[in-house]
C-alpha cells in the first residue's frame, strides 16, 4: 500500500517500523488502515476506526495511511487515463457468410464473378513484399515537418513522408485552413478543384501549381466531384454546379441537409444527404437545368458514400449498412450488413466491391452462384477507414489507396486475377500530420491526398499510370 509521507521531527527512542498491512505497530492510538480501505475484517481490531484521531500531546501526530485509488477503467475495459478503442482479431475458424436477397452482382460492365459458400478469406494485415508486416509504424515527427527537431537520427518519430517504393511526393497545394472534402480534376482541363471545410472552393493551376480563384461558397461543403466538363460541390440543403466550358452556373435545390457524397450515372447525378436520403437529379427535355426525379429512402442516418457501377448505385451510410440500387428503376435490390460502424466509403473495382469502415475492415464483396453478394474477403486494419481510392500503373497492376485513422495512406498491390487468392501485399505508406479524408487520382500518373487541417498534397507513381478506376 502506497504511503504518503511529510517531515516532521521524530522521537528517537520510537523508531517508526512499518508492517506489511501498512499500519504502525506502536500503541493502539493508530488508525486501521484497513479499515480506512473498506477492507477490515478483524472485530474487534487493535486499530482505531474513526474518521479522526487527535494526537497525544506528547508525542508528534501520526501518519494516517490513505487508500489508495483504483486506477481508471475506460469503457472498453483498458486501464489508463485516456480512453482506447481496441478492436477485436477477425474470427479465422470461423468467417462468417452474410446472405442478402439480390438478383443482380457486381461486375464490370455487369459482369458477375462466382463464389461458393465458405470461401471467405480473412485477414489480420497486409505485409510488404519483402514479408514484413508494417504493424509497429512510428508517427511523423511533428518537430521535422516544421524544420526544428534537435534529435536527428536518434529521435524516436518518424523523419520521412512515405516509406515503400514506386511513389513519391510532388508538391504541396496550401491554402485552405480546414478539412479538405473534396478534390476534382475536370476532363480537358488544367485545372484543379478542391474543397473543404472552410466554405471554400481553390482553383489550382495546374502548370505552376498556384491557387489563381478562391469561391466562398457561404457554408460547408460537404464533398466536391466531375464529371465531363461540369464540376459539382455539395453543399448545405443544394448542390452547387459549374460548367468549366460554358462558363454556367447552377444550383440544384431539394436535398435535406448537408450533402456528404456524389456520383453520376446514367446521365443522373446523386447525392448522398445528411438525412439519410439520396437525391437524384436528371435533366429533363423541358429544361436544360437538372432536376430532381426521386428520392431514394432507406438509409437511417447519413449517407457517406456512393459510387456507381455494375448498373446499379451502392450507397454507403452511418446506419453501417450497404445498399444496391436498379439504375434503371431506382429501386433497392438489396442491403448488405456487415460492418460494425460507419461505412465510410465503397468502391467499384473490376468485378467486386470494396467497402471500408470505421470498424477496421476492408471488406472485399463478389456475387455468389444465384448473384447474392457475399464477402470473400476481409482485411483488419489497426484503425477505422476513411476513404478507398483505385488506380491501375502501367503494367496493369491494380494499387488501392487506404486512407486511415492513424494518419496514414496506405498502397497496396492486389492480385490481378481474383481478390480471393492472396493477401494484399503492402507497397508503402504515406505519413501525414492530421487524418487524409479525401483521396482522388488524376489523368497519368498523378494522385491527390487531401488532409484535415487543410493541406492538399500531389504525389506521383513511378512510370505511367493507365488512370483512375473510382474513388470516393
Amino acid at each position: 500500500m502506497e504511503i504518503k509521507t511529510e517531515s516532521r521531527p521524530i522521537e528517537k527512542p520510537r523508531k517508526m517500523v512499518f508492517n506489511r498491512s501498512g499500519s504502525l505497530p506502536y500503541g493502539n492510538n493508530q488508525v486501521c488502515g484497513f479499515w480506512l480501505a473498506g477492507k477490515c475484517t478483524r472485530n474487534p481490531c487493535r486499530f482505531r476506526h474513526v474518521d479522526s484521531l487527535k494526537p497525544r500531546q506528547d508525542q508528534p501526530p501520526q501518519r494516517q495511511t490513505q487508500p489508495k485509488r483504483p486506477p481508471r477503467t475506460s469503457s472498453n475495459g483498458q486501464r489508463g487515463n485516456k480512453f482506447r478503442s481496441t478492436w477485436r482479431n477477425p474470427d479465422l475458424s470461423n468467417p462468417k457468410i452474410l446472405a442478402v436477397s439480390s438478383t443482380e452482382g457486381v461486375g464490370a460492365e455487369g459482369k458477375m464473378v462466382h463464389v461458393t459458400k465458405n470461401e471467405v478469406l480473412t485477414s489480420r494485415r497486409a505485409c510488404s513484399v519483402g514479408g514484413s508486416c508494417q504493424k509497429s509504424q512510428k508517427k511523423l515527427c511533428p518537430y521535422w515537418v516544421s524544420g526544428n527537431c534537435v534529435d536527428g537520427e536518434k529521435c524516436k518519430d518518424l523523419h520521412s513522408l512515405f516509406s515503400g517504393s514506386g511513389f513519391s511526393p510532388l508538391t504541396k497545394l496550401q491554402k485552405h485552413s480546414k478539412a479538405v472534402t473534396g478534390i476534382a480534376l475536370p476532363s480537358g482541363s488544367d485545372k484543379l478543384f478542391s474543397s473543404s471545410k472552410d466554405n471554400s472552393v481553390c482553383v489550382w493551376d495546374c502548370h505552376t501549381g498556384q491557387c489563381v480563384v478562391t469561391a466562398e461558397l457561404g457554408g460547408e461543403i460537404g464533398c466536391l466531384i466531375s464529371e465531363g466538363p461540369w464540376v459539382f460541390a455539395g453543399l448545405q440543403n443544394a448542390v452547387q454546379a459549374w460548367n468549366i466550358e460554358s462558363r454556367t452556373e447552377l444550383v440544384l435545390s431539394g436535398p435535406n441537409g448537408l450533402v456528404h457524397a456524389m456520383d453520376v450515372g446514367e446521365d443522373m447525378l446523386f447525392g448522398g444527404v445528411q438525412d439519410g436520403s439520396i437525391l437524384v437529379w436528371k435533366s429533363t427535355s423541358v429544361s436544360c437545368s437538372p432536376e430532381p426525379v426521386a428520392f431514394l429512402m432507406g438509409h437511417r442516418f447519413a449517407v457517406l458514400s456512393l459510387v456507381v457501377g455494375a448498373n446499379c448505385l451502392y450507397s454507403g451510410s452511418e446506419d453501417e449498412s450497404i445498399r444496391v440500387w436498379d439504375l434503371k428503376t431506382l429501386q433497392c435490390l438489396q442491403i448488405l450488413n456487415g460492418h460494425k460502424n460507419f461505412v465510410t466509403s465503397v468502391l467499384c473495382w473490376d468485378k467486386f466491391l470494396l467497402s471500408g469502415s470505421l470498424d477496421n475492415r476492408l471488406k472485399v464483396w463478389a456475387a455468389n452462384e444465384i448473384g447474392d453478394l457475399e464477402v470473400v474477403n476481409e482485411v483488419e486494419e489497426d484503425n477505422g477507414i476513411l476513404a478507398l481510392c483505385g488506380i491501375e500503373d502501367s503494367q496493369s497492376k491494380h494499387i488501392l489507396l487506404v486512407s486511415c485513422k492513424d494518419n496514414t495512406v496506405r498502397l497496396y498491390d492486389l492480385p490481378s486475377i481474383f481478390f480471393t487468392i492472396c493477401s494484399f501485399a503492402e507497397r508503402g505508406r504515406i505519413y501525414a500530420q492530421e487524418e487524409v479524408q479525401t483521396i482522388a487520382v488524376g489523368c497519368g500518373p498523378l494522385f491527390f491526398t487531401g488532409g484535415a487541417a487543410g493541406e492538399l498534397s500531389v504525389w506521383k507513381l513511378h512510370g505511367d499510370a493507365s488512370g483512375s478506376v473510382g474513388c470516393s
